[in-house]
């Protein structure tokens, strides 16, 4: 409009339509100027009622805001938890530092939370409200009969925040004793410890579970694979079969080369002597010893039976034995360093997997420990009196144009009419209702 009425000015040509709507412009502002003047005259000729608008405000704010119960708040500040080691984690952490909102823009479109997240959850969870409840009686301190209404007293008395960038996390707790707001604090913390503890759900967790299931149950296959090989070992005598069955074969060559040596000796002495003789005596007996021993380390055919113990007269196995005794003897000795592996192996990852848990575990740091507040954190006695007395003195000013544009409103207009109406109909009721009440305490 501007530009229209410079270019009409400079070319010369008035317009009588723009003209008209300037005066009318004109006219609106200069209407609206008088009305705010009219009505800021109006307020200052009513100053007497604002003033004791304002008195009475006060009067009342000062007498509610002394009323008002008093809280005292005690706020305890936790550390940011420390955060899982995982590939994502570690991408979104250097997000974070290097974008500072687009890192959590970031963790929030991929749908993750960071451990200062999980924390404000768990504190808000019923089980730790209902921890507090019990501890410190609540329902008899906040004058609650049912749980529910408990923790909603409660809750409206906690205040939990974390700071996005800092991740440090604020809980305020208010009541009206200061060393119970402390404690209650206090309690919030030790509680949200014990769950973490508790309901520990990280992957390191679960797989040192398994494994300690595991290890425990090839402890039990590698004590009865020691035990049945022990006592296999002292039925048979069996120390070591491959062994044993080299020093059987070389003691019976042994014994043999001297059985054919003694035969030897004895023929010839049969040249020279008769079987009387001492000599020749003396060596048919030192044979017949030789194959005893020999017939002995060889063993009885048919005596084979790995089961059936060693005569109690033989030290060790016979070598007509020892095939089979080998047999379960490598079984067993098998079967024992297979479990010891497997036991061995799962000890390294069971230690492996408590290292990882408690790296990933999430732990409690208290960075400022709920203290014993000396000062009321409510109600703000200063604000609520300002407040009501500009309440008030609001409300004066909007009763006095109120009832200035209702005596300007014509007597004869319908809604002016009806409302007379209306109002002079609960005047009646009122006063109707009051005489009959009047009446019936006087009969009484």
């Amino acid at each position: 409009m501007a530009t229209r009425e410079i270019t009409n000015r400079d070319s010369g040509y008035h317009d009588p339509e723009l003209e008209h709507e300037l005066v009318i412009e004109a006219e609106r502002s200069a209407s609206r100027r008088e009305s705010r003047i009219a009505k800021l005259a109006l307020l200052w000729r009513e100053r007497r009622f604002l003033y004791r608008c304002a008195a009475l405000g006060i009067v009342v704010s000062t007498i509610t805001a002394f009323l008002l119960p008093v809280r005292f708040s005690s706020t305890t500040r936790l550390m940011p938890p420390d955060q899982a080691g995982s590939g994502m984690a570690t991408m979104l952490s250097a997000l974070t530092k290097a974008g500072g909102e687009l890192g959590s823009l970031g963790s929030d479109l991929l749908g993750m939370r960071t451990s200062s997240d999980l924390f404000v959850g768990i504190l808000h969870s019923r089980t730790v409200q209902d921890r507090l409840i019990n501890k410190f009686d609540l329902r008899r301190v906040y004058g609650d009969r049912r749980y529910e209404d408990a923790r909603k007293d409660l809750e409206n008395r906690t205040d939990i925040s974390s700071d996005r960038k800092s991740g440090i996390i604020t809980l305020k707790v208010s009541d009206k004793d200061p060393q119970r707001a402390a404690e209650l604090a206090r309690e919030y913390v030790a509680g949200l410890d014990q769950i973490v503890l508790t309901l520990n759900i990280t992957s390191a967790h679960k797989e040192k579970i398994f494994l300690e299931k595991r290890l425990a149950q090839v402890q039990q296959d590698l004590e009865a694979s020691e035990k049945d090989f022990a006592n296999f070992a002292s039925k048979n005598t069996a120390i070591d079969v491959k062994e044993q069955g080299k020093a059987m074969l070389g003691a019976a060559a042994e014994v043999e080369g001297q059985l054919i040596a003694a035969q030897t000796e004895l023929e010839g002495l049969r040249q020279i002597y008769t079987d009387s003789n001492v000599r020749v005596r003396s060596v048919q007996a030192r044979i017949a010893e030789l194959r005893r021993q020999l017939q002995k380390m060889g063993g009885k055919v048919g005596s084979t039976d790995e089961a059936a113990p060693p005569a109690t007269d033989d030290l060790y196995p016979a070598i007509r034995e020892l095939p089979i005794l080998g047999v379960t003897y490598a079984d067993l000795f098998r079967r024992t360093k297979v479990e010891e592996a497997v036991f061995e192996t799962l000890t390294k990852q069971y230690e492996l997997a408590r290292v990882e848990e408690a790296r990933e575990t999430p732990s409690v740091k208290v960075l400022d420990e709920g203290d014993v507040p000396e000062k009321k954190s409510f109600p703000p006695r200063m604000v609520l009196m300002l407040l009501g007395t500009s309440f008030a003195v609001a409300l004066g000013c909007g009763w006095i144009v109120a009832v200035v544009r209702w005596r300007q409103i014509d007597p004869d207009s319908p809604g002016k009419v009806l409302a007379e109406d209306v109002l002079q109909t609960m005047k009646r009721n009122l006063s109707w209702n009051h005489r009959r009440g009047s009446r019936g305490k006087d009969a009484a």
